[in-house]
């Protein structure tokens, strides 16, 4: 039976310290440098968001004052022919005028409401189109970034 060595069955002779703590500082290190990269990425993204989101507030906002006065412009035509109405209305003479006045306001009111709806309709799909055009260039442009170059 061999003697053996108490000394050499606890030995470390193949853990180096040195080694250990330079791999471990290599990884830091590129742990450091990922961390930054991804936090600077997540604060521009953050950053075109909050420029993406003020973008369609204030689109929001010119339009719907855009619509708001054209809701106002309509109001105030169909007013104005409905004291111009009821001003013809006083100086009507027979029952014959009465209709013929009657069936030319109605007439020409519902003109003008069909083309009052056809502006308050396309002015309400140029806001939306203003106001969603931030969001789907920001979604296009992450879209893309995510694509296989």
């Amino acid at each position: 039976m061999a003697a053996t060595n108490p000394k050499d069955v606890f030995s470390f002779s193949t853990f180096d310290p040195s080694k250990f703590s330079e791999s471990f500082r290599d990884f830091a290190e590129k742990g450091a440098a990922q961390s930054k990269e991804a936090f600077a990425k997540m604060k521009a993204a953050t950053e075109e968001a909050s420029k993406t989101v003020e973008t369609t507030v204030q689109s929001a906002q010119a339009g719907s004052v855009e619509l708001g006065l054209k809701a106002i412009d309509a109001l105030r035509t169909n007013a104005d022919m409905s004291l111009s109405h009821m001003e013809a209305l006083l100086g009507v003479k027979s029952v014959a005028e009465l209709v013929e006045l009657q069936t030319s306001f109605f007439r020409k009111q519902a003109e003008v409401t069909i083309e009052q709806a056809k502006a308050m309709q396309e002015a309400a799909k140029k806001v939306a189109e203003t106001v969603t055009k931030p969001g789907k260039e920001a979604v296009e442009k992450v879209v893309s970034s995510f694509k296989p170059a």
